[in-house]
């Protein structure tokens, strides 16, 4: 049944429909306006007398029209909290103030100030009503009333009517163009809003990926190193000097780049002490696998070209999560590494033999390595496939854009 009503004349479900509980957000908190109310009563009080001493053959101010002045200002102190009562209150002080013949002044700042609260508040229809209300009331009395009200001279000249009805249409469209405005503002702000959310969830996921990264490729490599040096303890001490060393050397590598993470998280702004890695430093991949037991050959196509430093952090973390994967959950020891320049593109290529050991479902299924591989490319404008070869084995193939990389980068720097 709503929706056969007017737009003007439906209700907004997210506005009260009560006449006189506080707008929401509004009862607890937010002082009244004192000053600017009190402004207002004194340039109403004061300015309508001082207009009243031009206006022969008008009804002389009394202490009636002095209360209608003072209440229809009081009432503007409660505008924020009560915008649609002030406006309704405003307009009948003006209308009763009209309908006994005191003069005209600076009581229409009164009417002004309540529809201007109500329109900003969105109460459209309460402000055009009440403005047009008072205008209707100072039609009707200056052209029929007037016979029986004072101060019963004759009908007031149409000139007059024009610009009651200007003034009346340059009211509400000032009302109307601050509210639009308030709305633009509004909307801008929530769309800031949402951009810092969605940099800082970015960011968020950014460390994360960098953490799971590092953590995961140093921890499987003191672990493989930790049973080598148990299991060759014993029977052969020199052996498991080596795997201690690795578990060594690989802790410190790990504690200086989580380190260098949280830098970051600490002074965001500070540029990083160490640059990030990239496939220059993909040797000492290979030596950390070998130390781990896999042995790791790399091979290249094409001519290899500087890479964006997005693209060249991207594709570093992409094989050290492959080959993290192939040491955890592959009962291979050898892998196979392709980087192939193509025009636009690097695309990489990471093979095991397999089997997969127990334990290698989460691989399969996509686990946080698969995933922080994925948000990588992605946010490069690549792809990543994952998943056991026709032969056995298991293949990451990935394909970075350069120049979306390069975007990228010009982007975030």
């Amino acid at each position: 049944m709503d929706n056969a009503r007017p737009p003007w004349a439906r209700r907004r479900p997210d506005r009260p429909q009560a006449w006189w509980p506080p707008e929401p957000g509004r009862r607890a908190g937010g002082r009244l306006p004192w000053r600017s109310t009190l402004l207002v009563l004194v340039l109403v009080t004061v300015g309508t007398n001082a207009a009243a001493h031009g206006q022969h053959g008008r009804v002389p101010l009394d202490p009636l029209g002095h209360a209608l002045l003072v209440a229809g200002a009081v009432l503007l102190l409660f505008r924020h909290r009560y915008p649609r009562a002030t406006a309704l209150g405003t307009a009948a002080c003006c209308a009763v103030y009209f309908a006994a013949g005191y003069p005209y002044g600076p009581v229409f700042v009164t009417l002004a100030l309540g529809a201007y609260a109500a329109i900003v508040a969105g109460h459209r229809v309460v402000a055009w009503c009440a403005v047009g209300g008072v205008w209707l009331a100072h039609l009707l009395v200056a052209h029929w009333l007037y016979r029986w009200l004072p101060p019963h001279l004759g009908p007031a000249p149409w000139g007059q009517e024009l610009v009651v009805t200007a003034w009346v249409m340059a009211v509400l469209a000032a009302s109307e163009l601050a509210r639009v405005r308030r709305e633009q503002l509004a909307r801008m702000r929530a769309e800031r809003a949402a951009a810092e959310r969605r940099r800082a969830d970015e960011e968020r996921l950014r460390i994360a990926r960098e953490l799971h990264d590092v953590l995961a490729h140093s921890i499987s490599v003191i672990n493989v190193q930790a049973g080598v040096g148990l299991a060759l303890l014993d029977s052969d001490p020199q052996q498991a000097r080596t795997a201690l060393t690795t578990i060594k050397a690989a802790s410190k590598e790990a504690l200086g780049e989580v380190r260098q993470v949280l830098d970051t998280l600490r002074a965001p702004g500070d540029a990083p002490r160490a640059p990030a890695p990239g496939l220059d430093r993909l040797p000492e991949l290979v030596e950390q696998a070998q130390r781990a037991g896999l042995a790791v050959d790399i091979a290249t196509e094409g001519t290899r070209a500087p890479l964006p430093p997005g693209a060249d952090l991207a594709a570093f973390r992409i094989v050290q999560e492959a080959l993290t994967n192939i040491v955890r959950h592959s009962g291979s020891r050898t892998a196979r590494v392709l980087l192939r320049d193509v025009p636009g593109a690097l695309e990489i290529r990471v093979d095991d033999d397999g089997p997969a050991t127990a334990g290698s479902g989460e691989l399969v299924g996509g686990g946080n390595g698969l995933a922080g591989m994925r948000e990588r490319a992605a946010a490069l404008g690549g792809t990543i496939e994952a998943g056991p070869r026709p032969d056995g084995g298991f293949r990451v193939h990935a394909r970075l854009p350069l120049t979306a990389a390069a975007r990228t980068t010009e982007e975030e720097s």
